[in-house]
């Protein structure tokens, strides 16, 4: 068969690294074209995948502006500019792998969503936990009744104290104006593996949270504006030197500061760029924890929390169930039954691909049904994900409201 033919629209990290894996995947699969407005990372797709000139292109406005030119795209945009190349891209004919979240309003997810029924498109969200390993072997223990019927669930994802100030802080996510809330940006993923997890509809969602460290009244006494030029730089656990000049500079997160990795260009960087701020004197305005409260039909409860000021980087899940229950933290799943007081432990090897394989999985299933158009094993479709997007604006609404709100208000079914 003649290898599916995919273009990626938005060539930052996730563009590059999804580029990677769709090339990987190769005699299935093959590069046709980039649309980026930044020079140097359009070109280095472009030379890195031998792409011809006329489809490497600066805007996903100039990719639609033209005729169907491939079968497929990964759209890896900024948040803020995911919903009009993929309802352009679905009219025009092609299949659609989005990057979550999958809009910033939930009318424009509704509006994605909408248009995926209207072209019958294959289409799927980038939803990785659905797809990694552990995870999906924790929904497997689950749907065979191990541990009887789903009672609580409590899911903590601890972002890392590095994680936030640079994604969060100095980085492309840490302002809404220029991305989305906190919840949405890094959680969603999470309150979509909850819901898929507990397989019934939410009916009700509050939540608390804040940002309350990275602010301007925290920062230490003498504290400079940057860190090139901060007297008290080399004591701070968030020097920008630290991080993004005296480190591994080929690996992220250091290797998004600079596409070129000499250690001149690193303190340029810095120097200039937003990743040399000071941490406590950004424009940053996310919050940096945040609790979700959610009640399901059947009583089922769940709660998660983001924490950014964490020492590691990970999520860690407990189930309770009627008939036992469930720890997992990533690396090893622990069952315990009641009846015959047993403990079951399971260990987790490593998969290639971000996100412990997920996103390798994400690509071979999405590629998978290019082929058959069969859409089955897309687990985070468009209609999935429009259900869980739906309860995380709920819980920003409360948040940011001081309320509980009801997702079954007006008559409607709740998601």
């Amino acid at each position: 068969m003649e290898p599916k033919t995919i273009a990626i629209i938005g060539a930052g990290g996730r563009g590059q690294l999804f580029a990677r894996m769709f090339h990987e995947a190769y005699p299935k699969a093959r590069l046709a074209a980039v649309a980026e407005p930044r020079d140097e990372y359009r070109e280095l797709v472009a030379r890195n995948y031998q792409l011809p000139r006329e489809n490497v292109m600066q805007s996903w406005q100039e990719f639609v502006s033209r005729p169907k030119l491939c079968d497929a795209v990964f759209i890896g945009t900024m948040d803020r500019e995911h919903v009009e190349p993929a309802v352009a891209c679905m009219k025009l004919g092609y299949d659609v792998l989005l990057e979550k979240p999958m809009a910033v309003t939930l009318a424009d997810c509704q509006l994605i969503e909408r248009t995926q029924r209207e072209t019958g498109c294959i289409f799927g969200v980038c939803h990785s936990l659905r797809y990694q390993k552990g995870f999906r072997k924790v929904k497997e223990l689950v749907d065979s009744g191990t541990i009887g019927k789903i009672v609580t669930v409590n899911l903590t994802e601890q972002v890392g104290w590095w994680h936030q100030a640079h994604s969060f802080v100095r980085g492309n996510w840490g302002n809404e104006s220029r991305s989305t809330f906190m919840l949405l940006a890094k959680s969603c993923h999470d309150i979509d593996y909850i819901h898929y997890l507990i397989g019934k509809r939410c009916l009700s969602v509050s939540s608390y949270g804040s940002l309350s460290y990275f602010r301007p009244e925290n920062a230490p006494p003498g504290a400079g504006e940057r860190c090139i030029e901060c007297p008290i730089e080399r004591s701070c656990h968030y020097s920008a030197i630290r991080h993004y000049v005296d480190a591994d500079r080929t690996c992220w997160p250091a290797d998004v500061v600079s596409l070129v990795h000499s250690r001149e260009a690193h303190l340029e960087a810095i120097r200039t760029g937003p990743y040399g701020r000071c941490v406590w004197k950004c424009d940053n305005d996310v919050v940096d924890h945040q609790t979700v409260n959610m009640l399901f039909e059947d009583n089922v409860t769940a709660v998660f929390t983001m924490v950014g000021l964490s020492r590691d980087c990970s999520r860690y899940l407990r189930l309770y169930g009627t008939l036992g229950e469930i720890y997992f933290d990533q690396n090893t799943i622990t069952v315990k039954t009641f009846a015959d007081n047993n403990i079951t432990t399971i260990q987790l090897g490593s998969e290639r691909g971000g996100h412990g394989g997920g996103d390798q999985r994400i690509v071979d299933t999405f590629i998978d049904a290019l082929f058959t158009r069969d859409d089955s094993r897309i687990v985070a479709n468009a209609q999935e994900s429009l259900k869980t997007h739906t309860v995380v604006f709920a819980a920003e609404q409360s948040r940011r409201e001081g309320r509980t709100i009801n997702l079954c208000c007006a008559g409607k079914q709740a998601v």
